[in-house]
């Protein structure tokens, strides 16, 4: 029997590999790229048809001498890198490095998911490296590295230090910025509506006006609305329109790499980079298909697999006869699947998984059998009540009569019960209220409604919106408020608008997505040096003219009302991810920083120790909030647990709340407040 070898990228997918191969098999780990671009130079010879220059990064050079030892040994070497252009770049990179097919036999395995079968079938049926693919990641990789090692330094010249551009982040920054400003351009404007209780044989229902005369109200003010409702008052009015009927609701599609995120990001609360890392993890387990696609086809095994299994648990009632497929993207790759657990009878109960795997685990567990379950059937129940001036009251009921994919998948679905009425009953009007509204300014993007607008605009591939999320968070462009959305910093505001203004195309949504189409081109085998040449070229001539046509424009400094305790300077206010601090401009003979009181987080506590000053919430420099005195630093009581303002009974320390208990603070008493 002989001896081989199977190269993957990371150690866990190689133990699961290595559970179902016999000994004849070794697998090893690449451990992520063993070549990359240098990090000192452009690592691009635009002069020279783009080549480039890879070398082996540090880290990866014993692995890298290992890898080739055990290359000599093997009979036969497997290269079983991802499915996708990554990892066909990584399996490219270790044919050229290992010298594969020219001293030792090598063959390209591919799976989408890591189970015996999809393993074993592997290795009878062996596939070849697509070279479009690896070439599709060659010239987004060259792109990248032309923007952002070419742009960064103007922003450093014109704006800061230590600032990038990039060819996806700067598009998602222009995306906060352009939803900023619309809010700060915002005027709200003042709106009113009526609601109408009526009654009929002691059963009431709540409406909402529609019409008046025939028309749609558009009350604008309090005046108009109680005028209104003066000439609604003292009129006949008849239950004009009953609709009953049975509405469905679908389940929805199997995920994606961004509807998962997005789905993690509003049900379980996961960051995208955190949403990708526990899915990483459940791919290299075995437990869940690859976790990077934008496709939504499914396996008619597992289609089959769903429906056996739907039918033993939920009963014949719940399951689709001949299993549902899902309509996937022009630009998706069909060859993928979506994303779903790899055995269905694997339920998020069975597995042994950390909390965190366990919570992603069980929203794409549930999603995949949802989505091979019947719909869900609501009785539906509209009416309108009409006066005979034509104005019109409105209102709808929903129940549920059979929860189909519900029984698996919670969705927020609001049931209202109308009472039984006929149509041309008389209606009396018990009772009409006004409500004030205000027009509000679009919501800012949250990580969910980020990836949205990015994956409609086609900027960018399901791999690239978590490190494009994180990268504008890390150079502190974007901030996370207390609501968990996006706002830019000055930062960010500086820096979108230089390049908005002399390198539109850098961050213009449809170039960009343009550009997303040429590289899906070139990995259907058009030519990828033809593309760098296209954008480089005017990229580049327009970049040296624009180094003396801007002027510098330093971020503006804010100055803090205090002098440096260390040296004297005037202290200035900085921001970072983790909200605003004071910082010496001394930087770096200085490095004195002090942490800025948060707004509106007075407790209106006095300070147990000095019993002068008010207990307050503060930030330390990384963000994590304490409760201190306000006459620090003539004081210097703190606590990481905010105070309630009461005293403990048993030693009169000051009691705390530490989770959901409120304790005394004294860790030698144990009084817990009931």
């Amino acid at each position: 029997m002989k001896n081989s070898l199977i190269i993957v990228e990371s150690p866990t997918k190689a133990k699961t590999i290595g559970a179902f191969l016999d000994k004849n098999y070794k697998i090893l780990s690449s451990y992520g790229h063993v070549r990359d671009l240098p990090k000192s130079s452009l690592g691009i010879e635009p002069e020279n048809d783009f080549k480039i220059k890879y070398v082996i990064p540090t880290k990866a050079r014993k692995n890298v001498n290992l890898l080739k030892k055990e290359v000599e040994k093997a009979d036969m070497v497997y290269i079983a890198t991802d499915p996708d252009r990554e990892g066909e770049a990584i399996a490219w990179h270790l044919i050229e490095l290992l010298k594969l097919g020219k001293d030792k036999d090598y063959q390209r395995i591919s799976f989408h998911e890591i189970t015996p079968q999809a393993i074993n079938n592997a290795l009878k049926k062996p596939s070849t490296l697509d070279i479009n693919l690896v070439n599709a990641q060659q010239a987004r990789r060259a792109l990248d590295r032309i923007v952002g090692y070419k742009l960064s330094p103007l922003l450093w010249k014109k704006i800061a230090r230590h600032l990038s551009a990039g060819r996806v982040q700067s598009v998602a920054l222009k995306l906060i910025v352009d939803r900023e400003r619309e809010i700060q351009k915002f005027i709200p404007e003042e709106y009113w509506t009526i609601t109408g209780l009526f009654e009929k044989n002691n059963n009431k229902v709540e409406t909402l006006l529609s019409k008046i005369k025939n028309k749609k109200p558009l009350i604008k003010n309090e005046k108009e609305a109680k005028e209104i409702m003066d000439s609604l008052k003292n009129k006949e009015y008849t239950l004009s329109k009953l609709e009953k009927k049975t509405t469905k609701r679908n389940p929805l599609p199997p995920f994606t790499t961004s509807t998962l995120q997005q789905e993690a990001s509003k049900k379980i609360r996961f960051p995208s980079s955190l949403t990708m890392k526990v899915a990483q993890e459940l791919y290299e387990k075995g437990y869940i298909t690859y976790h990077r696609t934008d496709s939504l086809n499914l396996s008619t095994q597992s289609i089959s697999t769903a429906k056996n299994f739907i039918i033993k648990q939920f009963g014949k009632e719940y399951a689709v006869e001949s299993g549902r497929k899902f309509k996937t993207k022009k630009r998706a790759q069909e060859a993928h699947e979506a994303i779903r657990p790899t055995n269905i009878e694997n339920t998020p109960n069975k597995l042994k998984l950390d909390e965190k795997q366990k919570k992603l685990y069980n929203l794409i567990w549930t999603r995949f059998t949802a989505c091979q379950m019947k719909e869900a059937l609501f009785n539906s129940v509209k009416i309108e009540i009409s006066s005979k001036e034509k104005d019109c009251f409105e209102a709808s009921g929903l129940q549920l009569k059979f929860d189909g994919f519900l029984k698996v998948y919670n969705m927020k679905i609001e049931e209202k019960e109308i009472p039984q009425f006929n149509e041309k009953d008389s209606m009396n009007l018990f009772e009409l209220k006004p409500f004030q509204h205000f027009t509000k300014p679009p919501a800012r993007f949250n990580e969910a409604s980020l990836i949205k607008e990015l994956e409609n605009n086609e900027i960018g591939r399901p791999s690239t919106y978590a490190p494009t999320i994180s990268t504008i968070q890390k150079r502190n462009y974007v901030l996370k408020n207390d609501d968990k959305r996006f706002e830019p910093t000055e930062t960010g505001f500086s820096v979108n608008d230089l390049l908005a203004e002399h390198f539109p195309e850098i961050v213009d949504i449809k170039f960009t997505a343009k550009m997303e189409n040429d590289l899906d081109d070139i990995a259907q085998g058009k030519d990828w040096i033809k593309l760098l040449k296209e954008f480089y070229n005017p990229f580049n001539e327009k970049l040296e003219k624009k180094y003396n046509e801007i002027a510098k424009k330093p971020i503006e400094q804010k100055l803090a009302n205090k002098n440096c305790p260390k040296c004297g300077k005037p202290m200035l206010i900085k921001r970072s991810r983790f909200g605003e601090f004071m910082a010496c401009p001394g930087f770096p003979e200085c490095r004195y920083t002090e942490s800025i009181e948060d707004k509106n987080t007075k407790t209106g506590i006095v300070c147990p120790k000095c019993e002068q000053g008010e207990i307050i919430a503060k930030r330390t420099k990384k963000g994590k909030i304490f409760y201190g005195c306000s006459q620090w630093p003539e004081c210097d009581f703190a606590s990481w647990y905010k105070p309630t303002g009461e005293r403990c009974p048993k030693c009169n320390s000051l009691l705390i709340e530490k989770g959901k208990k409120i304790v005394c603070e004294n860790k030698n008493c144990d009084f817990i407040k009931k």
